[in-house]
């Protein structure tokens, strides 16, 4: 065999090695456990044939506890580029099978190298995280590999999207970099986040707790918020991931890609003429209302367990990516509360950020009362909304379809701050508050003295409905721009959309706000 072959089948020995992992036994024990290999989820996630593997053959650079014997190719983690229905990503993927993809320096380095370059080339990052935390072996070496992550999730925010997807534990410093990133998946049955696991947990505050109940995917899709979409299983997560970079551009410079669609823009929705219950109080879907005006129905919501008092998620109109903020008044009559607040917040900024018009609907009865949601910082808290909205600069259009009242009317999205196209349908009611607590107030002697109370109260709360509860005060202010007929929304926000396609807008410079956080 002369020199060029050796040479060749070296190469080939060492490709063959690093592939294998931590080896066929430890793969095997991955499957039984109902998971994929780091190199299997990258083949579900990316465009057939187009992943690229880059450090392949790092090792780590460690000795003692036995690690000098112990140096496979890797180190723990794959990291690559590849497309997304064409578009290029770069990816790192954490390897179970070799230290329990524990991160140590050099695992570090490899996810620190992918992420400067999706920075150069303006990329999306995919994290999917795998690992039993920092290599306890390295000390402090690992954990300054977490840090040099840390800092790069940080400064990669509103340049590049960051996805992470939790496909095993996550924890103690290692929630620390999905927790900066844009969005979390994780899968049910298999995925957890915590910052200190149930053992730690016990020690400390004697709580009994499982795994999956301290950080599993149901936990935080539903109770902390940490997780934005939960899955059933690997395969169907990896696929909202690849569906969910439809609706988002590369980077902050670039605008997200026009969909092909069928849908008629001048198509109608007789539904939506009558979808509002005429009794105020009476609850009915918000998502039944978006299904009828975005493309082929088509939304992806995001978040849809946390804060269901309102719905956030994308969608198209006329191809067109939008991220739609609305209140939901099948849940808690769709008022704004600490976590939805947050939640919609946090939404908003990332559209913002990343060039994706904003379209809101509206109908929300003010904001919840009561000590739990003082004492937690409601004031705070809802504040991060009004903020979110004020700030953007992107295309912003707002639907009122029934209720608008007090401070909640001016947050979500109004003409007085920035909303660029604000419409109301006739059954909209734009008001300081309700018309029973208005009359009580405005009337309180009146009725006090009364001696047919009940006739006076459903008198003046009639007068109140008639005067206030209706679009057309703030109509003749110009703080609407528009009564439309509801079956013809999806035409109207289609042609906003198109008119806002020049909008230039920005802010006062400056380093950063300071959001009440």
């Amino acid at each position: 065999m002369d020199k060029r072959q050796a040479q060749l089948e070296q190469l080939e020995q060492l490709r063959k090695e690093a592939q294998l992992g931590g080896g066929a036994d430890r793969i095997a024990a991955q499957h039984k456990r109902g998971k994929l290999t780091a190199r299997e989820r990258l083949d579900v996630l990316l465009d057939e044939g187009s992943f690229r593997e880059l450090d392949m053959l790092v090792r780590h650079r460690s000795r003692g506890f036995g690690l000098e014997k112990n140096k496979p190719l890797g180190d723990g983690v794959v990291t690559g580029t590849g497309t997304i229905d064409g578009r290029v990503v770069c990816v790192f993927s954490q390897d179970f099978t070799v230290f329990g993809g524990s991160l140590s320096e050099a695992h570090a380095e490899k996810i620190c190298k992918i992420m400067d370059l999706a920075m150069k080339i303006g990329a999306p990052v995919i994290g999917l995280n795998d690992s039993g935390g920092a290599r306890i072996q390295e000390g402090v070496v690992s954990l300054g590999g977490y840090a040099d992550v840390f800092l790069r999730n940080t400064l990669a925010s509103g340049v590049i999207p960051q996805i992470s997807v939790i496909l095993g534990p996550c924890a103690g410093g290692a929630v620390y970099s999905p927790a900066i990133t844009d969005f979390v998946f994780m899968t049910r049955g298999s995925s957890y986040m915590f910052v200190t696991g149930p053992e730690v947990v016990k020690t400390v505050t004697h709580e009994e707790v499982t795994l999956e109940e301290l950080g599993g995917a149901d936990t935080h899709a539903s109770r902390s918020g940490v997780a934005h979409y939960a899955a059933e299983n690997e395969v169907e997560c990896l696929l909202a991931v690849r569906r969910m970079l439809n609706f988002v551009p590369s980077n902050n410079r670039d605008d997200a890609p026009k969909l092909p669609t069928e849908d008629p823009r001048e198509r109608t929705s007789d539904k939506l003429d009558t979808i509002v219950p005429e009794n105020p109080n009476k609850p009915y879907d918000m998502l039944e209302v978006i299904a009828e005006i975005v493309d082929e129905g088509d939304f992806m919501e995001m978040h849809a367990d946390f804060a269901p008092n309102i719905i956030v998620g994308f969608a198209t109109l006329d191809g067109k990516p939008v991220g739609i903020v609305a209140n939901q008044p099948a849940q808690l009559a769709g008022v704004l509360d600490i976590a939805s607040s947050v939640k919609g917040a946090r939404f908003v900024r990332f559209c913002d950020a990343f060039n994706i018009p904003l379209v809101v609907f509206e109908d929300v009865p003010g904001f919840l009362p009561g000590t739990d949601q003082e004492w937690r910082g409601i004031i705070r808290h809802g504040a991060k909304l009004l903020y979110a909205f004020c700030e953007a600069t992107v295309p912003k259009i707002t639907v009122i379809t029934r209720k608008a009242y007090g401070g909640a009317y001016d947050v979500m999205n109004s003409k007085h701050i920035r909303g660029d196209f604000n419409f109301a349908w006739p059954s909209a009611e734009i008001a300081v508050m309700g018309a029973k607590g208005a009359v009580e107030i405005l009337h309180r002697k009146q009725i006090k003295n009364a001696d047919n109370k009940d006739e006076i109260i459903k008198q003046l709360e009639e007068e109140y409905n008639t005067t206030f509860c209706n679009p057309y005060i703030a109509a003749e202010r110009g703080y609407i721009d528009d009564v439309i007929l509801p079956r013809n929304t999806r035409l109207r926000l289609i042609e906003a959309l198109d008119i806002l396609e020049t909008k230039v807008d920005s802010n006062p410079a400056k380093k950063h706000g300071n959001i009440p956080l």
